[in-house]
């Protein structure tokens, strides 16, 4: 068994290695700059401790879909060059996923204890990583955006690494919070899979909130064979459920993979439309 592991893990290290950088591939897209004032069509703002971007095709009365973004943890680097600030003004998945038309782009903040600043890796302080002032403050953000400019029936949660395993960890945490999303897309890594340093990381308090997903759909990707580890636990798991496991195609653990054209941007991109158009999932083959 541990020879299989190792040469499990030693082909996953190989593929990541031969995998293209994502500055091979150059960009067809730039984060709009953070400006100052009201939220407005085509702008990006600050709002308290959240980053709102209205799309450029929003309109006054309009009540358009949702995507709340979590960040990965912060004072992250990584010998490709890849950086996380941990910040909400630092993330690229939603404006990569919707190109900055047809949806609503909340990046959304980790709190401490206190819940009067961001927390820059994972959430609360440690050792306890208290997660209810994060919650408190995404639950009344969300609802608070959807009542200005959002459709509260779509609204997926979306994240990368930290913001992946927190769309279960916070995103299933409790009913309240649970009932908000429609989909959720994980983005390397996944509640579960590994264990980490704040309390109830565990596999059996993840089914826990696991069993909150009913039969919503995920789409679960990451750079490497990261998706497909999660696949081999999952599945198992869920065997019927509508969750989607793809390779970015990258070696990057860095989600500003969303801003190239890709095979799998096309496919989140697709897989978007269908989980806020409410159609159903496409026969598996």
């Amino acid at each position: 068994m541990k020879t299989a592991v190792f040469f499990w893990l030693l082909s996953a290290s190989l593929f990541a290695q031969e995998l293209p950088d994502i500055r091979s591939i150059p960009p067809d897209l730039d984060v709009p700059a953070l400006i100052a004032g009201p939220p407005a069509a085509g702008k990006r703002v600050k709002v308290g401790l959240h980053v709102l971007y209205l799309p450029t095709d929003w309109k006054p009365g309009a009540k358009m879909p949702v995507i709340v973004e979590l960040a990965g943890n912060g004072r992250y680097t990584n010998k490709f060059g890849d950086v996380s600030t941990g910040l909400p003004e630092g993330s690229n998945l939603g404006y990569g996923l919707s190109a900055g038309r047809g949806f609503i782009w909340l990046c959304a903040p980790y709190l401490n204890e206190k819940g009067d600043a961001i927390a820059i890796t994972w959430w609360g302080d440690a050792p306890t990583y208290d997660p209810q002032p994060t919650l408190k403050y995404l639950r009344e953000t969300v609802k608070s955006v959807c009542q200005a400019y959002g459709d509260d029936s779509k609204v997926v949660l979306c994240g990368f690494s930290r913001g992946a395993i927190a769309c279960n960890y916070l995103g299933l945490y409790d009913d309240e919070t649970a009932r908000l999303w429609c989909g959720f897309l994980s983005y390397s890594h996944y509640d579960g899979v590994k264990t980490w340093p704040y309390p109830h990381s565990d596999r059996e308090s993840a089914l826990v909130r696991l069993k909150r997903l009913g039969n919503r759909p995920q789409f679960i990707c990451g750079e490497g064979s990261n998706a497909q580890e999660t696949e081999a636990y999952l599945r198992p798991l869920l065997p019927k459920a509508d969750l989607t496991f793809l390779s970015t195609g990258f070696r990057n653990h860095n989600d500003a993979w969303t801003l190239r054209p890709s095979p799998v941007r096309e496919k989140a991109r697709a897989w978007l439309q269908r989980v806020t158009s409410g159609r159903p999932a496409d026969p598996k083959p």
